[in-house]
């Protein structure tokens, strides 16, 4: 690691371990989940400690649904709001390891690990494992190939100086048909030297965003060819004097999952060999339908139409049992209508024309700043009866005219993205609305 990539992680470290103590230290929306969090895990966050969801930075709600019993990293766990989370969601058949760099926070979340054990494993031993290390090094920090069933991250990736290093050793450390499921920060264009390296957007989550399309070159050399949206949403500069260094740059938020297949099987391109895929609705919370990402959504008992990526996916996870998929035929070309954009490439262009569904709502989805998961850092998500942005000028995408939901607030800031729904009295612009008719 050359010199320039360790002062990267000292500055990231010293940012995360002494600068910033709680998430309303924070200068921008980057690190403040974009989207609603479903039901069953809110519950979990509810009952997590209050010190470890003081000190969340995350972007996003990166945990899949359906993890009992699944062997599960967090790249860069903190104070372990998602390793918490997720060791519930696993249960005592399963196992969480964290992975972190910064001492300060690792201390919190060892602090505590048997709370949460008592909380959520009913007396058994805590299936958690806290690791000081670093992401670019997993088998340095103990993480053996192979060994992992999901890989987690939250808004970390881009603080990583060697990009190509964290997902290498992520495809490595799964298990074949494994999941690495994450949010991060992404840029509509290359950063300039300077903004790369200024110690303030490195650290809010910006300096160190890659450009959509070399991120997929990234993942591609790793071995993780096949890269889905599930949710994405702008990101907003509410520290005026940031904006400058990056002119015309547009950040976004999203939540990617990729699976880990046999060498050779991911293509490209979303290829149509005319098969099918039938869910049979048996998973927990999804009897009806199961929203696998931006672009697919399986109603139980339907025969949906699949491209050879997502057949392959689907018979290769830990969702092949639920699956039933019918075997390749003759290709018919892109899958798709014709001309259409395929897969990541289709989302993101709805994300920078202002039309994508930020993120999927569906029936007990709902954010809650106190719970690590609101638009806006817990200290600022104040409603002021117009739509909740902070004083400092709001925390999050352009406001939508007042009384509409996402209600422009006094000092000149929407604080959600685009919502379902929107309160009358003032413009609830989010998954949850404040008391007094705001959005965090």
């Amino acid at each position: 690691m050359d010199m320039d990539a360790e002062t990267t992680l000292r500055a990231v470290s010293e940012y995360y371990g002494k600068t910033l103590q709680s998430s309303s230290d924070l200068k921008t929306t980057a690190c403040c989940p974009v989207g609603g969090v479903p039901a069953d895990h809110r519950a979990i966050l509810a009952r997590l400690h209050p010190e470890v969801t003081a000190r969340f930075y995350g972007c996003g709600s990166p945990i899949p649904a359906h993890m009992d019993g699944c062997r599960v990293l967090d790249l860069g766990c903190g104070t372990g709001r998602d390793v918490f989370l997720a060791s519930a969601l696993v249960g005592p058949s399963g196992s969480v390891t964290g992975v972190d760099m910064t001492t300060e926070q690792l201390d919190v979340a060892r602090k505590h690990l048997d709370y949460h054990a008592k909380e959520f494993l009913g007396g058994a031993p805590s299936n958690v494992r806290l690791v000081q290390g670093v992401i670019e090094s997993l088998a340095e920090a103990g993480v053996a190939d192979g060994s992992m069933d999901v890989v987690i991250s939250n808004c970390v990736c881009n603080l990583s100086p060697d990009k190509q290093a964290v997902f290498s050793g992520v495809a490595a450390a799964l298990a074949p048909g494994g999941e690495f499921y994450f949010s991060d920060i992404y840029a509509s264009t290359r950063l300039s030297a300077e903004a790369q390296k200024h110690p303030v957007l490195v650290g809010e989550c910006l300096g160190g965003a890659l450009y959509f399309g070399d991120f997929l070159r990234t993942m591609a050399a790793a071995g993780l060819g096949d890269v889905r949206v599930v949710s994405a949403a702008p990101v907003a500069l509410t520290d005026t004097t940031l904006a400058p260094l990056v002119p015309g740059v547009s950040f976004y938020s999203v939540t990617i999952r990729a699976f880990k297949l046999p060498p050779g099987v991911a293509e490209p391109s979303p290829e149509d060999y005319g098969q099918t895929a039938t869910y049979d609705g048996s998973l927990k919370g999804a009897a009806d339908e199961l929203v696998f990402d931006a672009h697919y959504t399986f109603p139980t008992g339907v025969a949906v139409p699949v491209d050879g990526n997502t057949a392959a996916v689907l018979r290769a996870s830990r969702f092949g049992p639920t699956f039933t998929v019918t075997d390749a035929g003759w290709h018919r070309g892109l899958a798709g209508p014709p001309g259409a954009e395929a897969g990541w490439y289709a989302a993101m262009s709805k994300v920078m024309a202002g039309a994508f569904p930020s993120p999927p709502t569906a029936e007990g989805v709902t954010g809650d700043a106190g719970l690590g998961d609101g638009c806006c850092p817990p200290a600022t998500a104040e409603a002021n009866g117009d739509g909740a942005a902070a004083a400092s000028g709001g925390c999050g995408p352009p406001p939508a005219t007042s009384g509409d939901a996402g209600a422009k607030a006094s000092s000149g800031g929407g604080c959600c993205p685009p919502p379902a729904s929107a309160a009358k009295s003032g413009g609830g612009c989010g998954n949850g609305a404040a008391k007094k008719g705001g959005c965090c």
